[in-house]
């Protein structure tokens, strides 16, 4: 391996130092954020609802631009005049790529064939039907290759929206609550595709720790503030309950015993069966 190989194998696939974001109404999203995330990690976005988990992937897809702070994607900072950048801005888009919590914010073509063609005839790439077919196979979507998108089930449109991204030769995949809207058998598919992208970097996120564990080694954990509150060890985390109920991962109610005494402790789900 020559020495340019290594460094691009050693360095960052993406990193953030200090970012901060705030919505349009100055609320604040994201708050002094930094970590990196290096090739062929697979990493964990847990935090509970409105901690600004799909903000940050926007962030890191570069759809938002952040108040302060620098991302860099292998060691370039990504800026709106570097994504002016024609020929930097097409590389970006292939080679990052987001898969939306809802399919149905993803998919507006008029079919399955002309939606995975969509991205890799935007990045100029050659033969785009025909790239599209070969990844509708790869899915087992090739007797929809002209079904409209929305005739979809959720799994199927779920399984479309991964092909779009990963046609285009993603290097980075962010996946916003994949799971979200997936029954148990589409599930198990998804957990088990995620296990084979060993080339990819992965950023999932999720709060359900019923199947983070199955989605990476490693968790980022934001707190209600838009903080990043931990990075580390994914097991470690899952067996932290004062962590995961400071970051509101963990539930407590009122358990009333026979006697009519009442006392209120914490739970946390995070078994698979």
């Amino acid at each position: 391996m020559t020495e340019p190989e290594a460094s691009v194998r050693t360095r960052p696939t993406i990193e953030l130092e200090r970012v901060s974001y705030r919505y349009p109404d100055g609320e604040s999203a994201i708050e002094e954020v930094s970590f990196s995330l290096s090739p062929g990690e697979r990493v964990v976005l847990l935090g509970g609802n409105g901690c600004g988990k799909s903000t940050l992937l926007k962030l890191l897809d570069a759809l938002v631009v952040p108040g302060s702070g620098e991302i860099r994607y292998c060691g370039e900072a990504i800026t709106p005049r570097r994504l002016r950048d024609r020929e930097w801005s097409r590389r970006f888009r292939g080679e990052v790529g987001m898969v939306f919590q809802d399919p149905d914010a993803m998919l507006f073509n008029a079919s399955v064939a002309e939606e995975i063609a969509y991205g890799p005839a935007r990045l100029g790439m050659p033969e785009p039907l025909r790239h599209a077919q070969r990844w509708a196979c790869r899915f087992g979507l090739e007797k929809y290759l002209d079904t409209p998108p929305y005739r979809l089930s959720g799994g199927e449109k779920q399984r479309l929206c991964l092909a779009c991204v990963l046609a285009c030769g993603p290097r980075l995949l962010l996946l916003d609550e994949p799971t979200a809207n997936l029954d148990p058998r589409a599930t198990g598919w998804l957990i088990d595709f995620l296990r084979d992208q060993s080339a990819l970097t992965t950023l999932v996120s999720t709060q359900n720790l019923s199947l983070a564990g199955e989605m990476g080694e490693r968790a980022l954990i934001l707190d209600e503030r838009g903080k990043l509150l931990f990075d580390g060890p994914l097991d470690e985390a899952l067996g932290c309950t004062e962590l995961l109920w400071q970051a509101n991962l963990a539930h407590s109610h009122r358990h009333r015993h026979d006697d009519g005494t009442e006392h209120r402790h914490v739970h946390v789900h995070r078994n698979w069966e």
